[in-house]
């Protein structure tokens, strides 16, 4: 009897030996507002004078190299110390074209991911693109679009801004589609411009929508700089998003970043209030059930914001540690945090 009850307790140990030993890959897809990254050529197309770089009388070469140096430095920690990489799908906004991006990869930091650049020339007058980075060893795309969002002022003139990004591709196998975002500013007040967001809201659910048609239960994260926090109507009202595990159904949005925007997290400070602008969302085949991994879910959200991003003293202490101040370069990142999404998978 004892001989059998050893036999049998050691059957449990192998066997849980051998589920402990399961092996597991994570991925990190981030989202980065980089400040502003223009280059130092005139553009007579845009306003891309009135950018901070532009304005500065001297040292632009050497100055434009700093900025993608600091832009580098941040992207290359994003999510290494859970994955073991940088980002391998990065969305930005705030990037002039696609060679401040094709400088930026070829940063030492970063040459070696050898991430890849879809881009498209945006309407927006100061010439501010939203794009995507990836890794090509990760990351396969198969088909990539911009649309226009089209927004008229009270009096019937032309408000023209970012395009929406949609990138679809493999990760690995599995087929996932990227929505990148830049919506409209908070410019004459939160409440006067949000329908304008609004708008950009029901932009996004109309490309949900297309992609649909050809994969009826999608996997889609949306990301951006949103210029509106989780709990406002442009994500709770047109976007339906949900904060709540429990809540997301076939087909819902899961926003994550509400919960940690109710606990103090947030992406940027602005007259000493602190929003969330900056988020990550996606569908609900990526929410985890039933620890089920043998495909890509969800693992952690988070804010990358460590101690070097924020000021530690003066009078913006506290605040993201931004690379210009008016027409000045004070040596720092971005006025925004990067955010960032893990995918966890069993192999």
């Amino acid at each position: 009897m004892k001989f059998a009850i050893l036999i049998f307790s050691s059957f449990l140990l192998i066997h849980s030996t051998i589920y402990c030993q399961k092996n597991y890959k994570i991925k990190t897809i981030a989202f980065y507002n980089l400040e502003n990254l223009y280059d130092t050529i005139n553009d007579p197309l845009t306003d891309d004078e009135s950018s901070p770089i532009m304005e500065l009388k001297e040292n632009r070469a050497a100055i434009y190299q700093q900025k993608l140096q600091n832009m580098a430095k941040v992207i290359s920690e994003i999510g290494v110390e859970e994955s073991k990489n940088s980002p391998v799908i990065l969305g930005v906004a705030e990037i002039e074209n696609r060679a401040v991006l094709e400088d930026l990869a070829q940063n030492h930091l970063l040459k070696a991911k050898k991430y890849a650049v879809i881009q498209y020339d945006s309407p927006d007058l100061r010439g501010i693109d939203v794009a995507l980075l990836y890794q090509t060893e990760h990351f396969r795309p198969i088909h990539h679009e911009p649309f226009t969002l089209n927004l008229w002022d009270d009096e019937g003139i032309r408000i023209h801004t970012r395009d929406q990004l949609l990138v679809s591709g493999y990760l690995d196998n599995e087929l996932i589609h990227v929505i990148v975002n830049h919506w409209p500013s908070r410019r004459g007040g939160e409440e006067k411009s949000s329908h304008y967001r609004e708008k950009a809201a029901y932009l996004t659910t109309t490309i949900i929508e297309k992609i649909k048609i050809t994969d009826p239960n999608p996997k889609i994260i949306i990301m951006g700089d949103l210029n509106d926090d989780p709990h406002n109507a442009s994500l709770k009202k047109v976007l339906k998003t949900k904060a709540k595990k429990e809540e997301v159904e076939t087909g819902d949005i899961y926003n994550p970043m509400e919960e940690m925007f109710k606990k103090g997290h947030h992406t940027l400070v602005y007259r000493d209030n602190i929003n969330l602008f900056d988020q990550i969302m996606f569908t609900s085949p990526l929410l985890t059930s039933k620890r089920d991994f043998s495909s890509f879910k969800m693992y952690k959200v988070g804010v990358f914001n460590p101690t070097y991003l924020t000021n530690q003293t003066g009078q913006f202490k506290g605040y993201p540690y931004r690379s210009f101040a008016g027409s000045n370069f004070i040596g720092g990142y971005s006025d925004h945090y990067p955010v960032y999404l893990q995918l966890i998978k069993e192999f």
